[in-house]
C-alpha cells in the first residue's frame, strides 16, 4: 500500500492535520452548554446529536466486535461511498475500478465528483479474476470497489480473489457487505487489522430490517477514519436515527430470528421458481434476493406491474439480459408472487 498520505486529495489531508488537533469533546450531561444556540425547550429533541455518536459507535463496536475507533457511521451506505471519493480521489485525475453488474452507486458518485471509473464485466457466474482487477488498475487508480454479497447477482465474490488484490493493490480496495448477514461466507472484519488498505462497509437497511433510518457503517484503520471523519458536516446522524439504532442493536436475537425466517423462505421461493415454465434458471445467492433467468422478463415484470407486484428488472445490466431480482417479503407477499407467475401464460 502506498502512504496514506500519496493517496489522500492533499486539501483534505491539509484539513486533516487541523481538525485532528482537537479532540472529540467530552459528552458530559451535567455541563451546562450555552455555546450552540439551542432553544433550552422541547428535550430531548432542542439539543444537536453528538457528532461522534460515542454511544452508538461502541453499541456498533460490542455488535462486530472491533474497536469503535475503527468505525465510522453515516447516512446510509450511500453517504460512505461518496465520502470515500471524495476523501480520495482528486476530480478529472484520478479514477476508480469497479465491478459490473454491481451497486451502481460507485460509478454514480463517482460521476458527481468528476472521478473517471472503468468497470470489470464479470464473467456468466458472475466472478472474475485478481488479474482482471489489477490489470484494469492505473498509475491514478486510488479505489477499488468490490460488492460482496454482490448485487443484482447475490453471489459472494471469490475471497481468495479479493484478498490477492488486498495483498497486490498499492491503493484502497473498499468491500461492500450490505448483505454479508444473510451469507455463510464470514465478513473480511476478521482481517481488517492485517490490512491497512482495506475499508468495509456494513448498514442497517437489510438484515437489521432498519431501511428507514439510513444508517451505514464503514470500518477501517483508525487513520482512514480520521481522514473520512474530517469531511463529515457537524452532527450529521440525527438523534432519532441514533436512538432507534441502539434500540434494534441492543436485541441481535431478534435480528438472527428475522435472517434465519428470510433464509428459509428464500430456499423456498428459489425452489418454486425453478418450477415455473416461465422460469429458466435461479442463480445461487447469499443474500436476501435472487436473480432469476425468465422466458421475456420484460413481459413478464409488465404482467406482474398490472397484478400491483413490482420485481427489479435487470434487462439495463451486463450478464442480465431477461432476468429478474426477487426480493423475498413475507409469505403472503411471496405466495402472492407465485399465484401470479402460476397463472402467467
Amino acid at each position: 500500500m502506498r502512504e496514506l498520505k500519496t493517496l489522500c486529495r492533499q486539501n483534505i489531508w491539509a484539513l486533516s492535520l487541523k481538525r485532528n488537533t482537537e479532540k472529540a469533546p467530552s459528552q458530559h450531561k451535567e455541563i451546562i452548554a450555552l455555546d450552540k444556540n439551542e432553544n433550552p425547550y422541547n428535550k430531548p429533541f432542542n439539543t444537536y446529536p453528538d457528532s461522534y455518536q460515542e454511544e452508538l459507535r461502541q453499541k456498533v463496536a460490542d455488535v462486530k466486535g472491533i474497536s469503535k475507533d475503527n468505525i465510522i457511521l453515516s447516512n446510509g451506505s450511500n453517504e460512505a461511498i461518496d465520502r470515500i471519493i471524495r476523501t480520495f480521489c482528486e476530480p478529472h485525475i484520478d479514477h476508480i475500478v469497479t465491478l459490473s453488474p454491481s451497486y451502481d452507486m460507485y460509478t454514480y458518485c463517482a460521476e458527481i465528483n468528476g472521478v473517471d471509473y472503468k468497470s470489470i464485466t464479470l464473467n456468466s457466474e458472475f466472478q472474475t479474476t485478481a488479474d482482471e482487477l489489477l490489470n484494469a488498475c492505473e498509475e491514478n487508480t486510488k479505489l477499488i470497489f468490490i460488492c460482496s454479497p454482490n448485487t443484482p447477482s447475490g453471489n459472494i465474490i471469490n475471497p481468495e480473489v479479493i484478498e490477492q488484490v488486498l495483498h497486490s493493490f498499492e491503493g484502497i480496495v473498499i468491500i461492500d457487505e450490505a448483505y454479508i448477514d444473510f451469507a455463510n461466507h464470514p465478513s473480511f472484519l476478521r482481517i481488517l487489522h492485517q490490512n491497512p488498505n482495506l475499508i468495509i462497509l456494513q448498514t442497517m437497511s437489510h438484515a437489521w430490517a432498519s431501511a428507514a433510518i439510513r444508517l451505514g457503517m464503514t470500518f477501517a484503520s483508525e487513520s482512514i477514519i480520521d481522514l473520512l471523519h474530517t469531511i463529515c458536516m457537524p452532527y450529521s446522524l440525527n438523534i432519532l436515527t441514533q436512538k432507534h439504532a441502539l434500540e434494534a442493536l441492543n436485541d441481535p436475537f431478534e435480528t438472527d430470528k428475522r435472517v434465519k425466517l428470510i433464509k428459509q423462505e428464500r430456499n423456498r421461493m428459489m425452489q418454486a421458481f425453478l418450477d415455473l415454465p416461465c422460469c429458466e434458471k435461479v442463480f445461487p445467492t447469499e443474500t436476501n434476493f435472487f436473480l432469476a433467468k425468465m422466458k421475456k422478463a420484460e413481459d413478464i415484470y409488465n404482467y406482474l406491474i398490472q397484478h400491483r407486484i413490482k420485481v427489479y428488472d435487470c434487462k439495463n445490466l451486463e450478464q442480465c439480459d431477461n432476468c429478474l431480482r426477487i426480493t423475498i417479503g413475507t409469505k403472503t407477499d411471496n405466495g402472492a408472487l407465485l399465484a401470479a407467475l402460476r397463472s402467467y401464460q
